[in-house]
């Protein structure tokens, strides 16, 4: 975990496990995984990969763990912010070619947008500036859905080129393998890896739910209706939650427009 996910990340968003493992000395330290992309990173740990072979693409299925430390109050209620949820990940491993890495991720963050635009849901995509991108990533772009309840658009899927920093972590390498000392077409480099959400099924539910409630229920986009047995439209068979003391609060504490 330590090779290819940023330190600050392992107390501010992993779950250590601790207690009786299969490591009762201690030797080496355990988290949860917060995203597939960490294990699929692993996969080819110490391997040097033909160029022939690549682009490899790989389709992560998996539960998360998240801490959300630093998100307290934000998104209390419903499962919009959850600390273990489900999710589908884009995987991709490329040469060290940038424009290759760069095309391979337009191509997982137009899969993503093809995802949601069969789904009917607005979306924006957004290119992150430098100073919102962590260590591993060179380039990001967000894929923001709206949400008419919350009168905003909230990020749906994440689409990162790590270009080399996760297949340096973990020993991948790409090209042609040394033979004999002085063979000056041989070479040697670091894979490109990339990861983007697909979906988070918590967010996209949420999503769901806020574009398509009537007053009396929720339709169903068409394209889930043949998953549904042909069900097109839930009925709400009880009424909207109370309002929370908190909120209750919030609402008197907050000044009148004029």
């Amino acid at each position: 975990m330590a090779q290819i996910a940023q330190l600050e990340d392992f107390d501010e968003q992993l779950y250590k496990v601790s207690g009786k493992t299969d490591d009762p000395d201690g030797a080496t330290e355990k988290y949860l995984i917060a995203t597939s992309e960490q294990p699929i990173c692993g996969y080819h740990r110490n391997e040097w990969i033909q160029e022939a072979e690549l682009p490899k693409r790989y389709a992560g299925i998996s539960t998360c763990f998240r801490k959300e430390a630093g998100s307290s109050g934000k998104d209390i209620r419903g499962i919009f912010r959850v600390h273990q949820f489900e999710k589908i990940e884009q995987f991709c491993i490329t040469n060290d070619d940038f424009e290759v890495s760069s095309k391979e991720q337009i191509r997982m963050k137009e899969a993503a947008e093809d995802f949601y635009k069969s789904l009917g849901f607005p979306y924006r995509v957004v290119c992150l500036v430098s100073g919102e991108l962590n260590d591993a990533a060179v380039k990001k772009y967000d894929l923001e859905a709206w949400f008419p309840g919350q009168g905003a658009y909230r990020e749906l899927v994440s689409c990162s080129n790590c270009t080399d920093y996760q297949a340096r972590g973990v020993g991948t390498r790409c090209g042609t393998k040394q033979g004999d000392k002085g063979d000056m077409n041989a070479r040697a480099s670091y894979a490109h890896f990339l990861n983007s959400t697909l979906c988070a099924t918590g967010r996209g539910i949420c999503c769901l739910l806020e574009n398509y409630q009537t007053e009396d229920g929720v339709k169903v986009p068409d394209v889930l209706v043949p998953f549904m047995g042909g069900m097109d439209f839930l009925p709400f068979v009880r009424g909207p939650l109370e309002t929370t003391k908190g909120e209750k609060k919030a609402k008197k504490a907050k000044p009148a427009k004029k």
